[in-house]
């Protein structure tokens, strides 16, 4: 997955997507399709269909993109230093494709503390049967 060309990407992905996933963009906040999602599941990354949260880790920051106080295992994200923007984030990459779905942040809810702040078009959603 890793290893598939821009021009790959570009075609299977759409205008919005593309920005977000390859180009390390951000959506408008409160504009993402499941920020207010409240079914129970598994949310999967709209790149590839990696499993990367569940909806028992789904909570409400107010900071308009939905946020998760812990991926569904270690190994669903990666986490990189992003020096963007002249400040310093720790950005949240796919583990299986690379594509960038966000931030973390450490002012979140108990028990990790962890905000995962991540855009709603990079996600899609498994609504548990």
């Amino acid at each position: 997955m890793a290893d598939k060309t821009e021009e790959v990407w570009k075609k299977k992905l759409s205008k919005e997507q593309y920005h977000v996933l390859r180009e390390k963009g951000t959506e408008m906040p409160f504009t993402g399709k499941l920020l207010f999602n409240k079914d129970k599941g598994v949310y999967t990354c709209t790149a590839c269909g990696n499993e990367i949260f569940s909806s028992d880790a789904k909570f409400e920051s107010g900071t308009g993109w939905p946020s998760f106080f812990r991926p569904i295992s270690k190994d669903a994200v990666e986490k990189k230093i992003d020096a963007s923007n002249g400040i310093i984030r720790t950005e949240i990459i796919c583990r299986k494709c690379k594509s960038h779905l966000g931030h973390v942040f450490d002012d979140g809810p108990k028990p990790t503390g962890l905000r995962y702040c991540l855009n709603s078009v990079c996600l899609d959603f498994k609504k548990k049967k």
